[in-house]
């Protein structure tokens, strides 16, 4: 068995695989806060897709538009880096790839039964309660897209290039990588009008919901790292809330 999946897991984490079964979250995103909030309203946006398109709209440019053109260069970009792995393409992999990430976001939905009774008084607050399931479930894919955009790929990536340069060993600067970008994805969950009442117990929750993402995210890449976000804030937003 084993085996069988080393081919598997060696040719699936790479960009080429990581943006192509990222590009269905992005796509879905977009598309569901378009029908679901035609006016334009960003409420129910992700925080990071928020700075991202404020940046654009200060630039005085169409924020989504400029938004498709980042995506579809940087798709140019890694397909033509990434060019001599397109002969052994799999595309039977993709649907591997969301199941692999949906058996990970059961296991941290599992780990974090086992801490529900501390942030069980969030949900009575949660200004997200107020959203319709379309919009709850736009906002499980963005976060899975651009939180994992953000932290994982920009900051922890970032961090370790620093810390490693720092301490001189490779393993020291993933752990402290790993664990400031942790810190940093559960403090921005209490910024801004969406944001949630602070508490330690919850602030800790997100802490280790942002540990595991990032090993995840070290371990397996980008891809499957916001597919597993995503999938399980489908899990508790969309259908659990």
């Amino acid at each position: 068995m084993t085996n069988h999946l080393k081919p598997y897991f060696e040719n699936t984490n790479n960009l080429l695989y990581s943006f192509l079964v990222s590009l269905p979250l992005f796509l879905l995103y977009e598309f569901l806060i378009l029908i679901s909030q035609p006016s334009g309203d960003a409420i129910v946006r992700i925080s990071v897709d928020v700075w991202i398109k404020t940046l654009f709209s200060s630039l005085g440019v169409n924020a989504i538009s400029f938004s498709l053109l980042i995506v579809a260069i940087a798709g140019v970009f890694i397909v033509y880096r990434e060019r001599h792995r397109l002969k052994t393409l799999r595309f039977s992999y993709f649907p591997i790839m969301i199941v692999e990430a949906t058996f990970y976001a059961i296991i941290v939905a599992f780990i974090s039964q086992t801490m529900v009774s501390w942030v069980v008084n969030i949900a009575a607050s949660d200004p997200i309660e107020s959203l319709s399931i379309l919009q709850k479930l736009a906002l499980s894919l963005g976060a899975g897209l651009y939180e994992e955009l953000f932290f994982r790929v920009i900051l922890v990536t970032v961090f370790i290039l620093i810390f490693t340069k720092i301490f001189g060993k490779k393993w020291a600067g993933v752990a402290a990588a790993v664990v400031l970008s942790a810190l940093l994805f559960s403090a921005v969950h209490y910024v801004g009008s969406m944001g949630d009442a602070f508490t330690l117990n919850s602030f800790l929750y997100r802490f280790l919901f942002g540990l595991i993402l990032n090993g995840i995210y070290v371990w397996r890449g980008f891809g499957v790292t916001a597919w597993t976000h995503a999938i399980y804030d489908i899990m508790v937003i969309a259908f659990l809330s």
